[in-house]
């Protein structure tokens, strides 16, 4: 299907990449209306030379007096649409081979191949780390020495409620009785270094597990000033990321959107809603909008979005967890230094079509069989994150 795109006159592949990220919020590959009208059989509507034109600068076109993009903004004013003068012809070309071939391909066969190729990555599982073992054989040696003290109580227990006389034939009360108990057990070396280890093991454990929790804020999910749902925009709605954060494939940092970006659909979109109004609000009196920040790494770290999503094409998902299915964004990773150099050490370098590495990849072959990964080059390197 692709190949038949081509010949066309455009890469449908890479016409899916563009349309999600630069069309897929106003526009459907089918009849259906988002913001802008659906794209089902465009090229029957227009040609290709008035496409790529509409396509860099529609508003030249209204300009121009054409009939057919004046009865179209006429009809969806006044929202007109953005312009892309960036984009060459050749990827004009790409994007409405993408709508041809989306609507020529049968949806059930790409449903089943989605979850055929989705199959291999759920299968996958790691086998467990040095520490959990540690933290395994800890517990082990807990549960030994609790259930030691346990049957020191009930020896002392079975004692205090046994036979009432002592050996001269004296009867004895039952606090005699369990006084003679304690006083025999706390004079045992045995039991008392048992149940002081315990304590000392006790106090170590919690020590370490608020020292390892110090700036770590797994699950934190603030609350912001405007209710905003990832799982309506990314997942319903399916919002490509880099449509609001606008550098992640291209910068250091993701950007937190403007109310501009906002405004390009809720200009239209549901603007009696209450927290749109916040939104309006906020433009109306030159007031940026107080978001507050969830995934925030420590100064002497550098991290950099566009080295991961766009170079080692790593998905969001795997640092920020299932956006698409939160209502709340939060912290779902704990961004630990650990965190970290363990991905590295399993992440396969995206050599795939990208020259770069062939030599890299030569070489590693040379003196391995197992794939090249991010620690085999240099990612295991403190200079690589710190300053």
């Amino acid at each position: 299907m692709a190949q038949d795109a081509a010949a066309a006159g455009g890469d449908a592949a890479k016409g899916k990449e563009l349309f999600s990220t630069l069309c897929q919020q106003c526009h459907a590959v089918t009849d259906e209306k988002v913001i802008g009208p659906g794209l089902k059989g465009i090229k029957s509507r227009r040609d290709e030379a008035w496409l790529i034109k509409w396509i860099k600068n529609p508003q030249a076109v209204i300009s121009s007096g054409d009939a057919y993009a004046t009865a179209l903004y006429a009809k969806y004013q006044p929202l007109v649409m953005q312009s892309f003068p960036d984009l060459s012809d050749d990827d004009i070309k790409n994007i409405l081979a993408h709508v041809e071939a989306a609507n020529a391909a049968p949806a059930p066969d790409a449903a089943a191949g989605a979850a055929a190729g989705a199959a291999p990555a759920a299968a996958s599982s790691d086998s467990p780390s040095g520490l959990f073992i540690v933290v395994l054989v800890a517990l082990l040696v807990v549960m030994v020495l609790v259930l030691v003290v346990l049957l020191a109580l009930v020896t002392i227990l079975s004692k205090a409620v046994g036979p009432t006389g002592d050996e001269a034939g004296q009867t004895k009360s039952f606090s005699e009785r369990l006084k003679t108990s304690l006083s025999a057990v706390a004079s045992n070396n045995i039991l008392r270094s048992i149940v002081l280890w315990l304590f000392v093991f006790v106090v170590l454990k919690q020590t370490f597990d608020g020292l390892y929790g110090v700036g770590i804020s797994q699950g934190y999910a603030p609350k912001q000033p405007i209710a905003f749902s990832h799982k309506l925009h990314a997942g319903q709605y399916q919002v490509n990321c880099n449509y609001c954060h606008t550098s992640v494939y291209k910068g250091k940092i993701a950007t937190i959107p403007s109310a501009n970006i906002c405004m390009n659909c809720h200009g239209e979109i549901k603007r009696e809603s209450p927290e749109i109004q916040k939104i309006y609000k906020a433009i109306e009196t030159d007031t940026p909008i107080e978001w507050v920040r969830v995934h925030n790494l420590p100064d002497l770290a550098y991290f950099n979005h566009a080295q991961h999503t766009n170079v080692g094409q790593v998905q969001c998902q795997t640092c920020h967890g299932e956006v698409e299915k939160m209502e709340v964004m939060e912290q779902r990773s704990s961004l630990t230094m650990g965190w970290c150099i363990d991905c590295h050490r399993k992440t396969e370098v995206a050599t795939k079509d990208n020259a770069y590495y062939d030599k890299l990849v030569a070489l590693h072959k040379k003196g391995s069989k197992e794939p090249l990964r991010v620690a085999n080059i240099g990612g295991l390197e403190c200079s690589k994150c710190h300053y």
